[in-house]
């Protein structure tokens, strides 16, 4: 059995170019079923997609990266070791099934606030780094001095930039009844495509906060993929609606934890129980009976590591063989709650799974 320690409950850089021809390659493929799909002995294909959201805004430390972080972040990108893609061109690959190049990421960037465009476009346009930014349209439409403009993101669409929809007013949508979710979607997209003249396929979660009914929403609208805000590798085994991401902010964007979350490699899971990430406050459902299985293929499980964003290290079993399962001996907090699960990939590369919950306040 199975056990680890309880405390308690590019970038190989690719010139811009050549990046959009590998995006138009890869959209090519074949795209079948639009939910994770049935786990595989092989290695999986797989991406690690960041999110970020200021930069320079040192009096926002959750939210921000200092610019000295983000310098040594593209630095980094940029020695040789990476291969950063549009994240389109990682959406139509992780659907298809195609190959990607090991290291490969993408960057994304949520809310669009203009330090985006003052101090952080500049920089990757000048590395030649393809980006996504993701937009709640109420804040651009009411002209907030905080937030990016039209005329700005029409600039940041006309060089390439991936432009996607958080909703109109940046909800809590997991509490929300359908309805109101509906038209968070739609009314987005329509307000985007009014203003820019794309209809965005991408969407992200605001504060990475979901349900089955949201992702199943999300879906029905029209989008391709949507993404939280949790740890771990995208692959062929992460829900296409509700994939992960890395958040780098002021406290976790030390060059040491970028270079560990970029060379990540994917945890492949299936049976993720509970698969919904809006937890009930009930006691049958709070707290969750949490597990998943690895498939075959990955190795040193015996060394597997889980960690709990309110308790720390907690305690895993195997119930049969490749079956993790967790128990907690309390209720998770109302809000967000993350589970990261971690096992050592050799060379100083970790594989990575993780999920976040949310229990509605």
């Amino acid at each position: 059995m199975l056990r680890v320690t309880q405390l308690s409950s590019t970038s190989f850089r690719l010139p811009w170019l050549l990046c959009v021809l590998v995006w138009a390659i890869v959209s090519s493929a074949s795209v079948q079923s639009l939910g994770p799909t049935t786990a595989r002995a092989a290695e999986p294909t797989s991406a690690t997609i960041l999110i970020y959201h200021r930069f320079g805004e040192d009096e926002f430390p959750s939210t921000s990266v200092m610019m000295e972080q983000f310098k040594a972040h593209l630095a980094e990108l940029t020695s040789g070791s990476y291969t950063v893609l549009p994240l389109p061109a990682v959406i139509a690959a992780i659907k298809a099934g195609t190959p990607l190049p090991d290291r490969t990421i993408a960057l994304t960037v949520d809310d669009a606030f203009r330090s985006l465009y003052v101090n952080a476009w500049p920089l990757l346009k000048e590395a030649g780094l393809p980006f996504t930014v993701f937009v709640a349209t109420q804040s651009i439409d009411q002209g907030q001095a905080d937030y990016m403009s039209w005329d700005e993101l029409r600039e940041l669409r006309d060089a390439g930039v991936t432009i996607g929809s958080q909703a109109v007013t940046h909800p809590h949508m997991a509490g929300l009844r359908p309805a109101r979710n509906q038209r968070e979607l739609a009314l987005s997209a329509q307000r985007i495509t009014e203003e820019l003249g794309i209809t965005p396929r991408l969407f992200a979660y605001p504060y990475g906060e979901a349900s089955t009914d949201v992702l199943r929403l999300t879906k029905e609208a029209g989008y391709e993929a949507a993404f939280g805000q949790h740890s771990g590798a995208a692959n062929e085994t992460s829900p296409l609606f509700y994939l992960p991401r890395f958040p780098v902010n002021v406290n976790f964007g030390g060059i040491e934890r970028f270079r560990r979350i970029v060379n990540s490699r994917p945890l492949p899971v299936t049976d993720l129980s509970p698969a919904d990430p809006f937890l009930e406050d009930t006691p049958t459902s709070n707290p969750p009976a949490f597990g998943f299985t690895v498939v075959d293929g990955v190795q040193r499980l015996d060394e597997l590591a889980c960690y709990h964003s309110d308790a720390g290290r907690i305690e895993t079993f195997d119930l049969l063989g490749r079956r993790v399962e967790v128990r907690f001996d309390r209720a998770f907090s109302a809000g967000r709650t993350r589970i990261n699960c971690t096992v050592p990939a050799g060379n100083n590369r970790w594989r990575w799974f993780g999920m976040q919950y949310y229990v509605k306040p």
